[in-house]
């Protein structure tokens, strides 16, 4: 009796353990908290990669996002919140990932795993008042008031500047509110966004000294270990590069050359004559990111 009560009782350990092991091999890895839904943070006062239109969340990482949710098949939901809380955010699962417009850096790196670059133009420039005559560039922000959004690189760019006093600013709009108010004797700011600012009517009172440091490149950032994501992203992003969803928010007026980082002109002209009829599903959504895309396109032309 007792053998026979031996052999059942090792026969279901087995049984259990081959349970567990066909279990683990039809797990697929989870790539988002919630089942059907990507869920991207951002900081919505940095166009044109992010910002606010009417009660909309517009900007280029909005777009790519949706396309990018869009072709893991979920839906996405987009969530507004300070920068400096977005890494939290990923770590605790009130995000799948961010898109606003962050760069990869060793700090970032320790909570984040990063997609491949998606834009490589821009950098980060000092923006100071328009009657300023004493910086040119951004070593002349030496021994001055320095804005910066905090969390970000130019904070760290601020800081190693030999007796600037940093101040860490919650977002670009402030930054800008202060230099116009003289709080600040100048920022530094991501290139792309700061020309865009000044395109809006900033450069009444500011304008940009020096040359822009050169680009670290843009990425998304996910939760660190969360391989499966970060590789779905990246596949998306290598398909997107290819201009399908990029075509939805340009006409046939920007094929010259709209954004050489994303495809060639030869891809474009012959994805555009091939899906011409399906460039959008609604005139009125075309005609917002049509309008969208042209001012980023007019200042990428501007600095050219």
């Amino acid at each position: 009796m007792f053998k026979f009560k031996k052999l059942t009782a090792i026969a279901l350990v087995a049984v259990a353990a081959m349970g567990l092991l066909a279990g683990c091999g039809n797990d697929k890895p989870k790539m988002t908290q919630q089942e059907g839904v990507l869920r991207v943070g951002s900081e919505t006062t940095f166009p044109p990669f992010e910002f606010t239109e009417g009660d909309k969340y517009v900007g280029f990482d909005v777009d790519l996002s949706e396309a990018i949710a869009k072709k893991l098949g979920l839906k996405m939901e987009f969530k507004s919140m300070g920068f400096d809380a977005l890494i939290p955010a990923v770590q605790s699962g009130d995000i799948d990932m961010i898109a606003a417009g962050i760069n990869s850096t060793p700090e970032r790196e320790k909570a984040l795993d990063f997609s491949d670059v998606y834009f490589d133009q821009g950098g980060f420039i000092t923006v100071v008042r328009k009657d300023n005559t004493t910086i040119h560039n951004m070593d002349e922000l030496a021994g001055k008031t320095v804005g910066a959004q905090i969390g970000t690189i130019p904070v760290e760019m601020a800081q190693k500047i030999p007796g600037t006093t940093v101040k860490q600013i919650d977002s670009n709009a402030n930054i800008f509110m202060e230099l116009k108010a003289g709080t600040i004797d100048g920022a530094i700011i991501d290139n792309a966004v700061a020309m865009y600012y000044l395109k809006q009517g900033a450069d009444q009172d500011l304008k940009l000294v020096g040359e822009p440091t050169q680009s670290p490149g843009t990425v998304l950032g996910v939760k660190k270990g969360n391989k499966a994501l970060q590789e779905a992203v990246n596949k998306a992003l290598k398909e997107l590069k290819k201009a399908e969803r990029r075509l939805a928010i340009v006409s046939d007026k920007f094929k010259e050359k709209p954004f050489e980082s994303y495809y060639d002109d030869k891809e474009v002209e012959e994805i555009i004559k091939k899906q011409a009829d399906k460039l959008v599903d609604e005139e009125v959504e075309k005609n917002r990111k049509e309008k969208s895309y042209n001012q980023f396109i007019d200042m990428i032309d501007d600095k050219k």
